[in-house]
């Protein structure tokens, strides 16, 4: 590799079975937190990432086992141009911010999005954004999907980003998420462990695959509804689309889910059936929000607690839904 510059940060990573075919570049980008798939393909032009010792090719693809080492320079001063847009901030101190994302905002740019993203807004809120998540990504710990809303934790200085992206990792942030699914769990509580990677056919989308990186949700049923039930999900894991894969895989796909459970009100029959595609008709995203952040100050260690009621769309579709079960509540 070349030779490293003051501030660098060296990591070591060592591909698992689910990880081959995949091109470095993109590997890089979907096991690093501070990393886009462009910065990572810059590295790679840099010569600051190596395979198995040996300098590696952004074409070069991965086998298990592979051992890929790589340098992260300094952090970027941001190029992005800062935007007015609304940012409910739930907490705010001078290591971290805790944000509530509304559904339909993208966190950071990308094809497509070049702008009005959630990293533009933070940028025009919040002056002084930790720049370890590369210059698209300023301070960015930890992603939610699109169309999910909810809590969102952003560093605002490096060294606290450090702490808590190793937080992360050692599952000590609790992420709790509302969710409403077809049918009903068998139980009141589930733990569904089962590995997730890209799916061998279809390298867009996420699934249960053997050999896959380990994947665990816990499940607690809250409300039962007359074919749909009100989840808490608790990540003890946080690997790509996690809840909605798993839950698509025990046959529970998340409501309004257009990617992993779509056409899921179809699936009820018998005297649900009516129900269900009244409440899809009701639900105009996926059914999914992040309600509750616990962690300990990457500063101080005191024990921070954050909660996110349900937005106004989904609160309303769950009103329904309670109202119109009311004679099957608990049953």
């Amino acid at each position: 590799m070349t030779t490293s510059e003051a501030g660098t940060d060296r990591r070591r990573l060592v591909a698992d079975p689910s990880d081959a075919g995949l091109r470095v570049d993109i590997y890089l980008a979907e096991r690093v937190p501070e990393l886009s798939r462009s910065r990572a393909a810059k590295l790679l032009e840099a010569g600051r990432v190596a395979v198995n010792g040996r300098v590696a090719r952004k074409s070069a693809r991965l086998v298990a086992g592979d051992v890929i080492e790589f340098e992260l320079p300094p952090p970027e001063p941001s190029t992005l141009e800062p935007e007015a847009l609304p940012l409910t901030i739930i907490y705010e101190d001078r290591d971290l911010v805790v944000v509530d994302k509304p559904a339909g905002q993208v966190v950071h740019p990308s094809p497509g999005h070049r702008t009005g993203t959630l990293v533009h807004a933070l940028l025009h809120h919040v002056r002084d954004l930790s720049g370890i998540g590369g210059v698209l990504r300023p301070g960015i710990v930890h992603r939610l999907d699109k169309d999910t809303s909810g809590l969102m934790l952003v560093a605002k200085t490096d060294a606290a980003h450090r702490r808590l992206a190793a937080a992360l990792k050692r599952r000590a942030i609790e992420r709790v998420y509302l969710v409403a699914v077809w049918g009903h769990l068998d139980t009141d509580a589930r733990t569904v462990e089962a590995p997730i990677a890209r799916s061998p056919s279809d390298r867009k989308r996420m699934a249960v695959v053997e050999g896959g990186r380990p994947a665990v949700t816990r499940f607690r049923r809250l409300e039962r509804w007359v074919a749909a039930d009100l989840l808490r999900a608790e990540l003890e894991t946080g690997r790509t689309h996690q809840i909605r894969v798993h839950l698509e895989w025990i046959g529970h796909p998340v409501v309004g889910d257009a990617v992993y459970g779509a056409g899921g009100e179809r699936r009820i029959s018998g005297p649900g059936r009516g129900w269900a595609r009244a409440f899809a008709a009701r639900v105009p995203r996926q059914f999914l929000h992040a309600a509750e952040l616990r962690l300990r100050h990457p500063r101080t260690g005191e024990e921070l607690h954050f909660t996110s009621p349900l937005p106004p769309d989904l609160a309303r579709a769950a009103a329904w839904a309670r109202e119109s079960s009311a004679p099957t509540a608990g049953c």
